[in-house]
């Protein structure tokens, strides 16, 4: 199996098309990769839910496609496609997928100790 190559700095990345798109399968795919920036694409099958947790650098959650219930700061936040939801580092989270569903993650690396 050969590894995924990270976008580099110039380079096009295709956010709404991956290889084998299924959006009823779960996927996590680092796009990029830096010291400081992480750029994840992440297939949510519906009902896809990731327990409670949290990540140490600031993040940002893009839906693109479908419908993504974020819990976080005591509340439930639906977002729709074209919908970002930004949380301070540190900060316990929680997602379920209320549809098959496409989130762009971004993570503010440099602030999580890395």
């Amino acid at each position: 199996m050969m590894a995924l190559q990270h976008a580099t700095s110039g380079q096009v990345i295709d956010v709404q098309r991956g290889e084998g798109d299924d959006l009823s399968q779960f996927s996590a795919i680092a796009l990029a990769r830096t010291d400081e920036l992480e750029l994840i694409r992440m297939c949510m099958p519906k009902g896809k839910t990731m327990p409670e947790h949290h990540v140490l650098g600031e993040i940002t959650l893009l839906c693109l496609q479908g419908q993504v219930a974020v819990t976080a700061h005591g509340s439930e936040r639906v977002l729709g496609p074209g919908q970002m939801l930004y949380l301070l580092g540190g900060q316990a989270h929680a997602l379920e997928a209320r549809e098959d569903s496409l989130v762009l993650l971004t993570i503010l690396m440099a602030k999580a100790g890395r």
